[in-house]
């Protein structure tokens, strides 16, 4: 009989030995359909209207923020094929072996911070739907949501990737099956006179929905693309990896938000609702012969995500210095996930507020290192697998045209950015004067994202490429 350790990981930063590099780029469908095939997708709908813009604009908001941001992933997820180690791991090209933790700091946050409201979602919708059928306690109906979402998340982030890979798969399979279900059964409460009727927002409303969709859609997954391409062989074709990871990430989380902005605007008591509870929410417009299915599909596909930044969060731990086993990392985060979650569901007076807050404070510094992961990636052909683990190799100890560049874009770009909701962020926005200041029409568009994205993306190109050219053609000469 096997046992459940011979189930457990043992690859953590390493790079991944050649006979265990099998499938093909089709195989990343999966983990990536599975992590955003969510009904928080839904509730993106209503976030979406937020911004004061119309129906089509919500539409092509979702369209361009979610390929756009996926499209950044994809570029990641080469490395991943290229090289067959964690994106952490081959981060330290651009950082230097130790500079590398600043980064691997702020996935890390990133990570957690994803796993955390994953579950406290699945916790909270949980809680909606056995309080309406059993008339249970809330909190006890909570406290059950809690154990099925967290025990599910910690055990397939901890037990490692071939679990992953098998448990995206049929996560994918019947949470796309019950949300078809969920979509055919709520259709009927589509208004299309007041979705019509919505008027065309401004320009600065559009851009910031754009904006929302890329960190609270692709962004936050820059940091582990490679995490689950590093088992392909490297024969792989890149094209390959690159449209079926935009393809599986992209493809229904743009159909929910679209559906989500329908049913948010046709009504207002929904509209509102969506902010304490996103998931929940949506069952006021179920039967309640359909509450199980949709508790099941709710956090199952909120698990899906939650699994995958959990078993990323434990490698980027281990890279960051911590000497533990990637399992053991796992299981820390875990921990932590636990107690963020018991704030948010019994102690935060709003969902919303600390979620914005997280996304756009904790987006800055990540856009720029993404957009500066991403331009390594497409100038980077190699890696010398030895000497990322040597701070006196070729990518030395600490690389700080890279790390004062995380600093400059982070300055700037949170100098473009407002939360008004959350006064502990009344600091931020301190270049918003530019475009008319903080109660400007520009003020909740949150530039300061893309301006750090941007910042990270060409300041690494003008500041590393000379760098790099010459570690390749000493790397070719070897």
């Amino acid at each position: 009989m096997k046992k459940l350790s011979d189930s457990v990981e043992i690859n953590g930063i390493n790079f991944i030995a050649e006979a265990e590099r099998k499938g093909s780029a089709k195989s990343l469908f999966w983990p990536w359909a599975a992590a955003n095939v969510s009904f928080l997708a839904i509730s993106y709908g209503s976030f979406f209207l937020g911004f004061g813009i119309s129906f089509w604009q919500a539409t092509a908001a979702a369209v361009i923020g979610t390929i756009g941001s996926f499209s950044i992933v994809a570029i990641s997820s080469l490395a991943g094929k290229r090289a067959n180690a964690p994106t952490m791991t081959l981060s330290r090209a651009a950082f230097g072996v130790k500079g590398n933790r600043l980064p691997g700091l702020l996935s890390y946050l990133i990570f957690v911070g994803w796993e955390t409201v994953l579950v406290s979602l699945a916790t909270l919708a949980s809680g909606t739907v056995l309080t309406r059928i059993g008339n249970i306690d809330t909190d006890i109906s909570r406290v059950l949501g809690f154990m099925l979402a967290g025990g599910l998340t910690i055990i397939g982030g901890v037990l490692g990737f071939k679990v992953i890979m098998k448990i995206q798969l049929y996560l994918t399979v019947i949470t796309i099956f019950l949300t078809a279900g969920y979509i055919a059964l709520t259709i009927d409460s589509v208004d299309w006179s007041k979705v019509s009727a919505l008027p065309t927002g401004p320009t600065s409303g559009f851009i910031g929905a754009i904006i929302f969709a890329i960190t609270g859609i692709g962004l936050g997954w820059v940091g582990c693309a490679a995490d689950y391409s590093r088992y392909l062989p490297r024969k792989v074709s890149g094209k390959s990896v690159i449209s079926w990871t935009i393809f599986g990430a992209s493809i229904v989380p743009i159909i929910l938000v679209i559906y989500g902005s329908l049913l948010a605007a046709s009504s207002e008591e929904l509209n509102s609702k969506v902010a304490s509870d996103p998931i929940g929410a949506l069952t006021t417009l179920l039967p309640t012969w359909y509450l199980i299915p949709f508790a099941l599909v709710a956090v199952l596909g909120l698990i899906g995500g939650a699994i995958l930044d959990l078993y990323s969060s434990g490698l980027t731990l281990v890279s960051i210095g911590l000497p533990v086993k990637r399992y053991v990392a796992a299981g820390i985060d875990g921990l932590i996930m636990t107690i963020g979650t018991i704030y948010l569901v019994w102690y935060a007076s709003d969902f919303f507020v600390p979620f914005q807050g997280f996304l756009i404070t904790l987006g800055v510094p990540v856009a720029v290192w993404s957009g500066l992961f991403a331009a390594d990636v497409l100038m980077r052909k190699s890696y010398s697998e030895s000497e990322l683990f040597d701070p006196n190799g070729r990518y030395g100890s600490y690389n700080f045209k890279s790390i004062g560049l995380i600093g400059f874009g982070t300055i700037i770009g949170w100098g473009l950015v407002t939360n008004s909701l959350a006064s502990w962020l009344s600091w931020q926005g301190y270049f918003l004067s530019i475009v008319g200041g903080k109660d400007g029409s520009w003020a909740y568009a949150n530039l300061g994202v893309i301006a750090a994205l941007l910042i990270g993306f060409f300041g690494h190109i003008v500041l590393s490429r000379k760098q790099i050219k010459n570690q390749e053609i000493n790397f070719s000469k070897r």
